[in-house]
C-alpha cells in the first residue's frame, strides 16, 4: 500500500503480473543473481514474504528463476507444479536475450507443454530479467 511515487511504477510490474494482496508466492532458484528489486515489489505488492522451496505451503505462485544451465526444464517445471493451487501460476523467469544463461523461447516452450502447462505472457519484469506466465491446462482431455 505504499504511495511513494518511487515505487509505483515497480508496484505496477508486480501487479500487471497479476499478484494481489495476500497470495503467497513461493521462490525456487534464487541466486546472486536475481533482481532484488523485483522480488521486493512482489512482497510489497502481496503484502507477503517470498516462501522458499522447501515449505509445504499450497501456493498461488511459483516464482522460478531458470538459467540455460540450471539442469533439465521440463523437470523443474514438473517440480515446481507440485505446491500450486488449482488456480495458480507460475512465473518462469529467465535471462533476457544476449545475457549470460539465456533460454530460447523454443525450449520453454517445448518444455512446458511436456509438463502440462500453457504459456500465457511473456513480458520484460526487470532490466535482465524476461517473465513467462504458466498456467495449468484446463482438462479437457489429453492429447497424445
Amino acid at each position: 500500500m505504499s504511495t511513494s511515487p518511487s515505487s509505483s511504477s515497480g508496484q505496477g510490474v508486480a501487479e500487471s503480473m497479476g499478484l494481489k494482496p495476500a497470495m503467497i508466492v513461493m521462490e525456487i532458484g534464487y541466486d546472486d543473481d536475481v533482481d532484488p528489486e523485483l522480488r521486493d515489489l512482489i512482497e510489497e505488492q502481496t503484502g507477503e514474504e517470498l516462501v522458499d522451496e522447501d515449505s509445504d505451503e499450497v501456493v498461488d505462485v511459483v516464482l522460478l528463476w531458470y538459467r540455460e544451465d540450471d539442469g533439465d526444464l521440463t523437470d523443474t517445471l514438473v517440480d515446481a507444479v507440485g505446491p500450486l493451487a488449482d488456480d495458480g501460476m507460475i512465473w518462469l523467469l529467465t535471462p533476457k536475450r544476449g545475457r549470460g544463461g539465456y533460454v530460447e523461447p523454443s525450449d520453454i516452450s517445448e518444455a512446458a507443454s511436456v509438463a502440462g502447462l500453457s504459456q500465457t505472457t511473456v513480458r520484460t519484469v526487470s532490466a535482465e530479467w524476461a517473465g513467462t506466465r504458466l498456467v495449468g491446462r484446463k482438462s479437457g482431455g489429453s492429447k497424445r
